[in-house]
């Protein structure tokens, strides 16, 4: 895993954020001028009176800066815009939920094409002002209604649809046409509606993206492209982008190979960046690289919608992904966030080492996904006992996954008891395909396994391995369903009081075992949590609920964290931070129902206090170029979150 020294660097301020929370409560910057959309005779826009119109505003918002003081205009640099630090130009997120504000598009949306634009349809909740305002009668039902009712009756459709990915579509139909509603849905209903935006029904929905494409979410880079890769960043509408999800989609979940059709996962992970983090939409970038696919289903699907050839290796696929990067450095600068989201083991690895001291680069997959393991296990110490140090841990998967949890859990026992790392990875066994990872084989391994060749006989199977090694706590990160078989489980509570059993894989058709086998397999005796969500479980009488080791709570406030700080690299000590901050969310509550995880229901709050720490650290490391620190961290994440709520039009 990559980690970098911390070290200093000049200072250069975050476009959009204020240099301290106490600044964020002055007089917020006046939004542009009020502009009413001149109409032609026959009622719609005429070309010619719009093009002065957007001319007598250019030159009256000029005139209104020029006139300004020094003082004024000193106090209007430093004031505080939400919306995760994106340069507000139009005042959008400087006002507040009651100021009212201009849909500004190319001129004022108005009529029609206001409706169409999801960014500013409100639908229904249009009040009649604005509708009389913006050219809207006769294009909507007399009735006006409330967003929250609007959320009631989206909740109540959706709950008739029977099939996950049915609710899946729906969703995206919502997003694509009304954006707020959307994210206030989301947010409002998180835990019943992330199954369906993301794991599970994501998975199914990138197996079958080529049938059910409507309209493109993000940006397909293809090898037709190279070459022209910054030609075609500056295709997509939004300028100020903050994060960047991209795929290659080798390796989607635990499904394979899904090409191009891979990026359901990027335009989820964004949805709940969005949602759970707080960045705001406008500044997220979904992005697929198209590289081929060895999956010959898809390349014999007449609905397949990516490239057609077998997948580009060596030269050509480096050669592709370092003009991508390169690209995005010059078209976004070096603060945008670029998340690698479910590369294949032999290109994950790498590309976190090669552009980890470059860009501004996090993979998920390895050190989300590790994060969220080590805060669940630090929560389950309060119902097991003990220290990391006093445990040992049994891996089935030898991947990003499970090599990227094996090593910050090595990294925190390090801290924690002073030991060398490599003193700390003796407590840690990994199983892959092979068997255990033992000295003997440590020629044939690649790279990334290596550091877990320990000297021990060789053993072939799981279930030998844990006879063997007697783990206290066993983690599934392997992709292949059903291997944690009744005799694995048995022989994990017959020399553990509490067995932790964490079965990571996704989606549910993935995971290693279901709660139902793990608390019935050891006699209700097992800590369990999984990558996918299971329902509550009855054994003898008791229900137990199982918690669920999901990237969702670590991911949105981890790159919170780092754009409210301007952090330009992400640090090991970062990903510690926010496991802590996690693990301190979970209450006695909580860990009386067995739960190693706080509820979804409170996550923007959990994100913004993740956020805090992790920006802290950034700045305690000197990676930080957002200067000077606020003072209250959390309370400032909290100021910069996107806010789904409508807005009222002039």
């Amino acid at each position: 895993m990559f980690s970098l020294n911390g070290s200093s660097f000049l200072n250069n301020s975050l476009s959009g954020v204020s240099k301290s929370l106490t600044q964020s409560t002055q007089r917020k910057i006046s939004a542009p001028p009020v502009v009413v959309a001149s109409v032609s005779s026959n009622g719609k826009p005429g070309d010619r009176n719009v093009s002065v119109l957007m001319e007598n505003t250019l030159k009256e918002m000029r005139e209104t800066a020029t006139s300004s003081s020094s003082s004024a205009a000193v106090e209007q640099e430093s004031k505080s815009t939400v919306g995760g630090g994106v340069e507000d130009v139009y005042g959008e997120d400087s006002a507040t939920e009651h100021q009212y504000i201009t849909p500004w598009t190319v001129t004022v949306a108005s009529g029609y094409p206001l409706l169409r634009d999801p960014h500013y349809n409100k639908g229904l909740a249009f009040t009649e002002k604005e509708r009389d305002a913006h050219f809207l009668r006769g294009l909507l039902p007399p009735v006006v209604i409330s967003q929250d009712l609007q959320v009631k009756k989206m909740m109540h459709n959706m709950r008739q649809y029977q099939v996950p990915l049915q609710r899946y579509m729906a969703m995206m139909d919502l997003q694509e046409r009304n954006e707020r509603l959307f994210y206030k849905l989301l947010i409002d209903n998180v835990e019943e509606l992330l199954p369906v935006v993301y794991t599970p029904t994501v998975g199914e929905a990138c197996q079958k993206y080529g049938s059910i494409f409507r309209q493109p979410q993000g940006l397909f880079i293809s090898l037709k492209e190279k070459g022209r890769i910054l030609e075609v960043l500056k295709n997509w509408p939004e300028k100020k982008i903050q994060v960047i999800v991209v795929t290659d989609g080798e390796r989607i979940l635990g499904l394979g190979d899904l090409g191009c059709q891979g990026m359901g996962i990027p335009v989820g992970k964004l949805s709940l960046y969005s949602a759970l983090g707080g960045i705001r939409p406008s500044a997220c970038l979904p992005v697929t690289i198209d590289v081929g696919t060895n999956n010959e289903q898809l390349l014999n699907d007449e609905f397949y919608i990516g490239l057609r050839r077998r997948r580009a290796t060596g030269q050509e696929y480096a050669e592709l992904l370092h003009e991508f990067m390169s690209a995005v450095k010059q078209n976004y600068g070096e603060k945008v966030l670029i998340q690698f989201e479910d590369f294949a083991n032999h290109n994950a690895f790498d590309l976190l080492a090669k552009y980890g001291s470059t860009h501004l680069v996090f993979n998920d997959d390895i050190q989300g996904t590790a994060s969220v393991v080590l805060a669940g296990l630090m929560a389950a110490l309060n119902l097991v006992g003990g220290t990391l140090s006093e445990h040992r841990f049994l891996f089935l998967g030898a991947g990003e996954a499970g090599t990227g949890i094996a090593e910050l859990i090595a990294l925190e026992m390090s801290k924690q008891t002073g030991v060398p790392v490599e003193e700390a990875r003796e407590k840690i066994w990994l199983v892959d395909s092979k068997g255990l990872i033992v000295k003997s084989r440590v020629e044939s391994l690649q790279h990334f396994k290596r550091p877990w060749a320990h000297e021990h006989e060789p053993v072939r199977t799981l279930l030998d391995a844990v006879k063997s090694i007697k783990p206290t706590v066993l983690i599934g990160s392997s992709g292949a369903g059903r291997t944690f078989t009744k005799e694995v489980v048995e022989a994990m509570a017959s020399f553990n009081e509490k067995p932790v059993i964490l079965a990571l894989s996704n989606p549910t058709s993935q995971s290693e075992c279901t709660a139902e086998e793990a608390y019935t397999w050891s006699e209700g005796r097992a800590i369990f949590a999984s990558g996918s969500p299971f329902s509550p479980v009855e054994y003898n009488g008791k229900f137990y609920a199982s918690g669920q080791a999901n990237n969702a709570y670590i991911f949105p406030g981890f790159g919170l964290g780092l754009i409210i700080s301007g952090a330009i690299r992400v640090h090991d000590d970062m990903l510690l931070a926010a496991s802590e901050a996690l693990a301190e969310q979970v209450s006695q509550e909580n860990l009386d129902k067995g739960l190693i995880y706080p509820p979804f229901s409170n996550i923007r709050k959990i994100s913004a206090q993740i956020a805090a720490r992790v920006a802290a650290k950034a700045y305690e490391l000197g990676l930080a170029t957002r200067l000077p620190q606020p003072e209250n961290l959390e309370a400032y994440a909290e100021s910069c979150m996107y806010s789904p709520n409508y807005r009222h039009y002039r």
